[in-house]
């Protein structure tokens, strides 16, 4: 076969690839703001939560991020996000990662004001995506409700904003009304081998 023919073939069979996907692409006529769950023991939850954030600013929408653990840690993502002041609110409201702590009730009230804060601009409008980074973490530890949350997610988010969740063990409850769910999976963790987090990677 004479690599004109095989090109005009290859030419075809994209043609047929595309018309197909057009035609499943037709079918896909609903818009909506999803409740979107990035959980699992693998790394890239919050990062993946992160990308999503920069491509609604790529896109000129305004964003909003509530950090329900990693307040106290002054992250590449932060430092990043101060460059779109504009279009971007966040609120670092967590007193860190609960094992450092010996106090819950103080860690019950920072996830009390930080899911508070969520709720707010949620309801605004304001905002095309907001980010809840690690609520899965306080949800896990019973700092706030699940039956709350849930409720307040199904009934009460306006239909055109996306709402992305982060961290490891996401409850069922939430699992069952998100429409998009990802479980990230830990294959390998350079932290096994004894390697400290590094910038740029962990934070």
């Amino acid at each position: 076969m004479s690599e004109e023919e095989l090109n005009a073939r290859h030419a075809e069979k994209m043609r047929k690839k595309k018309a197909a996907r057009d035609k499943i692409m037709a079918t896909k006529t609903i818009e909506k703001g999803l409740l979107i769950v990035h959980t699992g023991k693998g790394k890239g939850k919050s990062t993946a939560g992160f990308g999503m954030v920069f491509r609604s600013l790529g896109h000129g929408h305004k964003v909003a991020v509530v950090q329900f653990v990693k307040g106290r840690i002054e992250t590449g993502e932060r430092m990043a996000l101060d460059r779109f002041s504009d279009l971007v609110t966040i609120k670092r409201m967590g007193e860190g990662f609960t094992w450092e702590t010996q106090d819950r009730q103080r860690d019950i009230d920072a996830a009390r004001q930080a899911w508070e804060a969520a709720k707010e601009m949620i309801r605004s409008r304001e905002y095309r995506l907001i980010l809840c980074d690690e609520l899965n973490i306080v949800l896990r530890y019973d700092y706030l409700p699940i039956d709350e949350v849930v409720a307040f997610l199904r009934d009460e988010k306006p239909e055109d904003v996306h709402v992305v969740i982060t961290g490891r063990n996401a409850k069922d409850e939430l699992i069952e009304i998100a429409d998009l769910v990802t479980e990230m999976t830990q294959i390998k963790h350079p932290f096994r081998s004894g390697v400290k987090p590094q910038e740029g990677i962990e934070f």
